[in-house]
């Protein structure tokens, strides 16, 4: 999965950000993670090898854009400009950007953002019921062409029919909390929400199970390598153009 990372460090927000893999990361190597800086890859779109091609190439899967902060945390609000102009210029990307401060989208926004890039999915991040009924209602209101929706570290059965209902969400993802400290995911929650999307015909994707994982009766402690694995073997991805018979 290619990654751009313009700046890192974030300062938690949530109950989702409780056992940040950043924060959890930067500790082994005793760096303050509340710390926002940029990185040494700010403008790794527009990077190039000694044979004047772009090291960042195109490829099948899209680019996932600042992982290891939130592109819209207020630190950033100077950077952001430049970030967005590298990305018009890189049309022959696609960018996915993940947030959880949907609230501070419009500051930076570039002057001839429109309707929104192309190449540009917005990707709005809740873990729970009140933080997903307070963040995707203010997604749904902004010009962006591509609306998607994630639910992870997901800690509870989370309703968003309303909002799919609405016809602007693309995709959904969803997925468990890894970590020593790691709270649950229950199966039963994957599944509601994958009959949720089928239902409005939204795609969906079981992205990992999390360390606990409860299935029917039973909790399992999944190891992290593991994850994603026991997520895709549960077969309960859904492909909208795939399984509607559309091309």
């Amino acid at each position: 999965m290619p990654t751009w990372n313009p700046w890192h460090g974030c300062m938690k927000i949530s109950p989702g950000c409780n056992h940040c893999y950043v924060y959890s990361r930067d500790a082994e190597f005793g760096k303050d993670a509340s710390k926002v800086y940029k990185t040494s890859k700010f403008d790794l779109p527009l990077q190039k090898n000694r044979r004047k091609e772009y090291k960042l190439l195109q490829e099948e899967e899209p680019v996932y854009t600042c992982m290891t902060s939130d592109f819209f945390i207020k630190d950033a609000d100077e950077w952001r400009r430049d970030a967005w102009m590298m990305m018009r210029a890189r049309e022959d990307l696609h960018f996915v950007i993940i947030t959880k401060r949907i609230h501070r989208f419009p500051v930076s926004l570039p002057e001839d953002w429109g309707a929104g890039y192309e190449n540009v999915t917005i990707m709005c991040a809740a873990e729970n019921q009140s933080r997903a009924d307070d963040r995707i209602p203010k997604l749904l209101e902004l010009p962006i062409r591509h609306k998607a929706i994630i639910l992870e570290p997901m800690l509870e059965h989370i309703n968003i029919e309303p909002y799919l209902a609405s016809g602007q969400i693309e995709r959904v993802v969803c997925g468990g909390e890894s970590g020593e400290d790691a709270r649950g995911c229950d199966f039963a929650w994957i599944l509601d929400m994958m009959n949720q999307c089928v239902a409005y015909d939204v795609a969906f994707q079981f992205k990992q199970t999390g360390t606990l994982f409860k299935k029917g009766d039973k909790v399992y402690r999944i190891e992290q390598e593991d994850q994603t694995i026991q997520a895709k073997k549960a077969g309960v991805d859904f492909d909208r153009n795939f399984n509607s018979g559309k091309e």
